[in-house]
């Protein structure tokens, strides 16, 4: 046996052991129990809260985010989530009372919101408190037991995770499980109720081939490259100032940041000015509060390939030592360039000029449907056509990323760019199977459905129908 093999096999013995353990308390029932569920969802809320100092530290680490940064994109979510579900989750989880159609009658209807079982939440790298732990915050709310296998990429939060889950809850309900490839491998082998990932399309693949071999459901929060539309019905500088908040927040590290920008060609030169003054405003330089680093040297070279030097319009400047990037656009961009290809994921962004509205939002239907789209008009028209003619997963009109902050909205994707959401009452509802039970009395009936059959009990069938 080799090495690789070796390794897997202990990593599969270790994690069976931990799902198999967690399969057992589930059937307890003590995770259905609403007290129990509130119980450890106000247990995490104040783990995080006293641990905040080693959640700074350890984000700081791995790619220089800021406390400021940390707080209102990562722990402000996972709180404003443990107190959506401890406020409102004796109402999700009641049985809904619905109609019960003629035939049935004498007779009541109700759905009941079941937990899965156990759930497995793949994390990512670029929020990674955010994109781990907020799904296992629905997992739990909901009922269930849950692995996390946050990204090894952010390898220092991914430790934090695991202190302060793995020292403060038992292992049989709650688990996060360190590692990289060859132990998400060890996972994906296992047969979970149901398995949630954030990250690329291509890895989503992966993912999704995996649990078809046990037809586990799957949650895929991927990605795309998502349009910003600017008009000349827009209010300029709300929109540059918004645009270039939400894309070079995080380094433009985020799944959700304006992918590209589609400029009315009658408008550009004013708005590229425009974008460029921002820029400055926000101070996004080396090491300073408002602005991380790129994750990691791999992606940085990817980046700094995507520049083409003769379309920079501002920016363009790197530091390799530093893994900085400074946040760069560039002009009169094309479809066919290879920055158009693929979802750039840091803080470049290209600037493509349209003549006509409608040959703007042909051009995106011509591409896989985006996570997000952000449409900046005060044109009534042009948001109705925006909001009927596009596909895509979520999005804004005349704001950036901002929808991700609202409970009553579900965050997910179509298509390329994912399967299912999340947030809120949403979140509930992708963690819980929805059961379906009808009472009947045993009074009452007619006894028009029973054999033998007859003509006249078809004619009375078919008045019912």
């Amino acid at each position: 046996m080799n090495k690789y093999l070796r390794l897997n096999t202990k990593h599969s013995m270790e994690i069976e052991k931990i799902l198999q353990g967690q399969k057992d308390f589930f059937k307890t029932q003590q995770t259905k129990n609403i007290a129990f569920r509130k119980m450890y969802l106000e247990k995490l809320r104040n783990l995080l809260i006293a641990n905040e100092d080693m959640l700074y530290e350890a984000i700081n680490k791995d790619f220089g985010k800021s406390k400021f940064d940390t707080f209102t994109t990562e722990i402000s979510f996972l709180l404003k989530d443990i107190d959506y579900y401890l406020k409102n989750l004796k109402s999700l989880s009641k049985p809904k009372k619905v109609g019960t159609n003629l035939v049935n009658q004498l007779g009541s209807s109700k759905i009941y919101s079941d937990p899965l079982g156990c759930i497995l939440v793949i994390g990512a790298w670029n929020y990674p408190y955010q994109l781990s732990l907020s799904p296992l915050i629905a997992a739990i709310a909901a009922g269930n037991c849950c692995i996390l296998k946050p990204s090894e990429i952010a390898e220092n939060t991914m430790m934090a995770m695991a202190t302060i889950i793995n020292e403060n809850f038992p292992s049989d309900y709650l688990y996060v499980y360190e590692g990289g490839i060859d132990e998400t491998t060890a996972l994906l082998h296992l047969k979970f109720d149901k398995i949630f990932f954030t990250g690329s399309t291509k890895v989503g693949k992966i993912i999704y081939k995996a649990a078809a071999e046990h037809l586990t459901p799957v949650v895929l929060e991927l990605g795309g490259k998502s349009p910003a539309i600017v008009t000349k019905e827009a209010n300029l500088e709300v929109a540059a100032k918004r645009i270039v908040w939400g894309k070079f927040l995080n380094a433009g590290q985020t799944c959700v940041a304006p992918d590209y920008v589609l400029l009315e060609e009658s408008i550009q030169e004013q708005f590229m000015e425009m974008l460029r003054k921002y820029i400055k405003e926000f101070k996004y330089e080396p090491d300073s509060e408002q602005y991380t680093r790129i994750i990691n040297r791999k992606n940085f070279q990817r980046l700094i390939h995507l520049i083409h030097p003769e379309n920079v319009y501002f920016g363009g400047h790197f530091d390799e030592e530093k893994l900085y990037i400074e946040p760069t656009i560039l002009n009169n961009s094309d479809w066919n360039e290879d920055i158009m290809q693929e979802e750039i994921f840091g803080p470049i962004l290209p600037v493509i000029s349209f003549q006509s509205f409608n040959s703007a939002l042909n051009s995106i239907l011509e591409l896989e449907k985006p996570l997000a789209a952000y449409l900046f008009t005060n044109n009534a028209e042009e948001k109705e056509l925006f909001t009927r003619k596009l596909s895509f997963g979520g999005g804004c009109i005349n704001d950036t990323v901002m929808h991700l902050s609202n409970d009553n909205l579900p965050f997910g994707g179509v298509g390329n760019s994912g399967i299912g959401n999340y947030h809120g009452k949403f979140g509930f509802e992708t963690f819980s199977h929805q059961k379906s039970v009808l009472e009947k009395t045993t009074w009452g009936e007619p006894n028009i459905k029973y054999p033998p059959y007859s003509e006249k009990k078809l004619s009375w069938i078919k008045r019912f129908l």
